[in-house]
């Protein structure tokens, strides 16, 4: 029976049931490790007038105060490198971090914080808090974008109905349960082995090297797991990485950063919000003839992966309903929050939430079930099956799950009693509706579509799989471990998820877009197909040489840990005898896979 489809427990649920997960705040202590926290600016804008670290360094159980001269380089950014690890000259958000500070003892943090809010001296700076404050003084990041097809102008003139309005969507704080963290270990010749609650272990890596002037080489990031994550740890875990960093770097001690929660919430950025300005122009039917949406983000003090998250707002303002003319733009404010990030869902929510908000416009407008006008809007066959970023959608079976579940749901019956039920109550209102969602998995940008790993057998015949995907709860290990058995033949119980790291996987993607599994699960599976393709040789050998017959590779079957010649299915071998035959005909038995 194929491991695919079976119901398995998740891989790490009987620690965490336990308690016996290990997270980065569970890892044994050194001796000699040190405690890492940093001080940050406690104004939204400013300039930094007097930095003395003199006083807080004589602190007792205080081993270092970092600033950004202590760094080889202070910019970072997974897109724009626009962001300072440590601000030198202008704060720019509440939480920017300005002084890293590393210490024996909890205590000792507290009281050099304390000291550094007087010998830290910031000149308040008018800072820009709102998306409508940025559009007015022009404070963007990166350009304006532009998408769209036919003439907005022209067809809004035709049509029979035009309604304006704006959508806002506010931000959300991810409130993942492990906060951000990072554990470093300093090696010799100036190596580090970074321990990061990463989504993207190779950021990681590439960052802490170039602050700090190391090579790529010199720097392993490892992940075992994440106590959430939900976009928080794609890019902004790099910062926490890079602070205890440096401290091993410039101490040759181990350092430990763990937020805490009320830190993380203020440091950290978060969903962006959106205020999104529209003009939609359609029939006396509700059909929709032109739309013309202005999309603007906040994406806080600096650029992290708001060009991106903009970039798939815009490809998911038409979610599954079809705009024959239209314009749609995005804009990212620059705003002297801190800057918003990555989150489930990386603007498309904020996408399909507008069309749907207007769809539910027009059907107010012409007091008619919104349920007929997404159905009347809704991507058809032929000409009504593009998109306005030019993909064609093949499959479309949008039509008839509209009208499927239209029927099964009993929607219509279930809508006329929630509308009496609304005429009589004075106080209670009940709802009900029937929307869609098409949602574009894996990265806009396409070299980050890509994966690599690595299987190892031993002579046991038990399995060792790494791969770039990072696990935070979502399961990710449990499907790779599933494609591996289904693959080789093995019971999924000797199939071994091996913690992430840049040392096995390099280059890897962020564990994101929906792609973690898809990626590195087909890279899996292509080292799986080349490894049974030479241990079926091997067996094929095997069995023919006992047979007095010719081998045939082809005709070897894996199943349930069992290898036999389907010709003669009563002599069988068990995968684990097999191992040892390959082992002593000097076949490797490991193997890498890249998709």
């Amino acid at each position: 029976m194929s491991a695919l489809g079976k119901n398995l427990p998740h891989e790490s649920a009987e620690g965490h049931v336990t308690g016996t997960s290990v997270y980065i705040d569970d890892m044994p202590s050194a001796r000699n490790e040190l405690l890492v926290d940093f001080y940050y600016s406690p104004l939204a804008h400013g300039r930094i007038t007097a930095l003395d670290l003199t006083e807080a360094a004589r602190i007792p159980g205080i081993a270092g105060l970092f600033a950004a001269r202590d760094l080889h380089a202070d910019l970072l950014g997974p897109i724009i490198a626009d962001e300072p690890l440590l601000a030198d000259d202008i704060v720019d958000f509440i939480g920017q971090p300005i002084v890293v500070i590393a210490a024996e003892t909890r205590a000792a943090i507290r009281d050099a914080k304390a000291r550094l809010s007087t010998d830290v001296v910031i000149e308040a700076l008018e800072p820009i808090l709102a998306i409508d404050d940025a559009i007015e003084k022009q404070s963007f990041i990166g350009t304006r974008r532009v998408m769209g097809r036919g003439d907005v102008t022209a067809a809004m003139a035709t049509a029979d109905h035009v309604l304006e309005g704006v959508f806002e969507c506010g931000g959300q704080d991810h409130f993942y349960l492990e906060s951000q963290a990072a554990l470093v270990v300093p090696g010799e010749a100036g190596t580090l082995t970074v321990h990061s609650s990463t989504q993207h272990p190779t950021e990681v890596q590439d960052v802490v090297a170039h602050l700090l002037g190391l090579g790529a080489n010199q720097v392993v990031c490892i992940t075992k797991r994440m106590g959430g994550a939900f976009g928080g740890k794609e890019s902004q875990a790099t910062q926490p990485a890079a602070m205890a960093a440096l401290v091993a770097h410039k101490t040759g001690r181990p350092a430990r950063i763990v937020y805490n929660k009320d830190d993380d919430m203020i440091a950290t950025g978060k969903r962006h919000p959106f205020k999104n300005h529209y003009q939609v122009g359609f029939t006396a039917d509700g059909e929709i003839s032109a739309l013309n949406v202005d999309l603007f983000s906040d994406g806080g003090a600096f650029a992290d992966l708001s060009t991106a998250v903009m970039s798939r707002a815009m490809c998911h303002v038409d979610n599954a309903y079809f705009l024959p003319v239209c314009r749609i733009t995005g804009s990212v404010c620059r705003t002297h929050q801190a800057p918003n990030t990555a989150f489930r869902g990386f603007g498309g929510p904020q996408g399909v939430a507008t069309i749907e908000n207007i769809l539910e416009e027009i059907a107010a407008f012409l007091k008619r079930d919104a349920y007929e006008i997404r159905l009347k809007n809704c991507y058809g066959d032929g000409t009504r099956d593009t998109t306005p970023y030019g993909q064609t959608l093949v499959r479309n079976t949008l039509p008839r799950l509209f009208r499927d579940l239209h029927e099964s749901a009993d929607y219509a019956r279930r809508r006329q009693q929630i509308i009496d039920f609304n005429r009589r109550s004075p106080t209670e209102l009940r709802g009900l509706s029937l929307t869609a969602v098409k949602f574009g998995i894996s990265f806009n940008t396409r070299f980050l579509n890509q994966a690599s790993a690595l299987i190892n057998i031993y002579l046991d015949g038990s399995i060792q799989v790494s791969t770039g995907a990072t696990e935070m709860g979502q399961g990710v290990n449990t499907k790779i471990r599933q494609i591996v058995a289904d693959e080789l033949g093995v019971p999924p119980e000797s199939v071994r998820l091996m913690a992430t790291s840049t040392e096995k996987s390099n280059n890897a993607s962020a564990t994101a877009a929906s792609s973690g599994s898809d990626l590195n699960g087909s890279a899996a599976a292509e080292a799986c197909r080349k490894l049974r393709a030479r241990l079926a040789a091997c067996a094929a050998d095997h069995f023919a040489a006992e047979a007095d017959a010719e081998p045939s590779p082809a005709a070897i079957a894996f199943h349930d840990g069992m290898v036999f010649d389907q010709r003669r299915p009563e002599r069988k071998l068990s995968y684990r005898e097999l191992i040892g035959i390959a082992y002593r005909e000097r076949i490797s038995l490991g193997e890498r896979g890249f998709y």
